[in-house]
């Protein structure tokens, strides 16, 4: 398989996968039980998708290897996932301005992927963009409802887009692995995408009378060349307990 090709797989693979994982961590904390059962069902979606990429990846393999082995046989600075969604969770109006700043940047890449020329990619952003306007929507509203409830609703939301603002940027940010192809009908011009994503978290945070950070500095490269947080590596000792341990074990 191409590397440029093989990289870009992997971010969205990479990024479904971490932030399922997150999402999992928070099963049974959720503020009430409809809302924990929905935060169950994004992280399911989103491992649903990541498992639809790495086995495509290893069908296009040259190696003899499996989906499990892509998504939990390599090693930390292999994983290409943003910063973004590897950051710990903490309280619900953190763990949902994650999901806001995410599930935005899904709904616009799996529109443009949508008509790619690349078959598969095509093929997986149909069939994943009616979830992604529901985890959109989801989100969304929380923000909303964050926004004008209570002052320490407000509050807290507000503290959870000033943290994580700065992670936003490397969404955009393109591998030289594949930026050739950026704009040509295979993978979408990122500048367009990030036009779009801020639209839209402009109107969403408009709606919820909350700010926009005014913060420039921006942690641009990290995730998604391999040099991930701190937090990563205690978290992927967990992904890779049970494979490593077993082997031979399939699920």
């Amino acid at each position: 398989m191409e590397t440029g090709k093989r990289n870009y797989y992997l971010e969205i693979a990479d990024n479904a996968h971490i932030l399922s994982h997150r999402l999992a961590e928070n099963c049974s904390r959720g503020p009430f039980l409809e809302e924990d059962l929905a935060c169950t069902n994004v992280a399911l979606d989103l491992i649903g998708l990541a498992e639809s990429v790495y086995n495509e990846i290893a069908r296009q393999s040259d190696e003899t290897i499996s989906g499990d082995d892509v998504a939990y046989r390599r090693d930390e600075v292999d994983y290409r996932n943003c910063l973004l969604v590897e950051q710990p969770n903490n309280d619900f109006a953190h763990l949902m301005a994650r999901q806001f700043f995410i599930d935005t940047y899904h709904y616009y890449l799996f529109t443009e992927l949508s008509v790619s020329s690349d078959t598969f990619l095509s093929a997986l952003a149909n069939k994943s963009l009616k979830e992604v306007t529901y985890h959109l929507k989801r989100s969304s509203e929380w923000m909303i409802r964050f926004g004008n409830g209570t002052d320490e609703s407000k509050d807290r939301a507000q503290a959870a887009i000033n943290k994580l603002w700065r992670y936003t940027d490397e969404l955009f940010a393109s591998d030289n692995s594949y930026s050739n192809q950026i704009g040509t009908g295979v993978y979408p011009d990122q500048d367009k995408l990030k036009k779009l994503w801020s639209q839209k978290v402009d109107e969403i945070l408009f709606l919820a009378q909350l700010a926009k950070p005014t913060n420039k500095e921006f942690q641009l490269f990290g995730g998604k060349s391999g040099h991930h947080s701190e937090h990563f590596g205690h978290m992927l000792s967990d992904i890779q307990f049970l494979p490593n341990k077993y082997p031979e074990a399939t699920w």
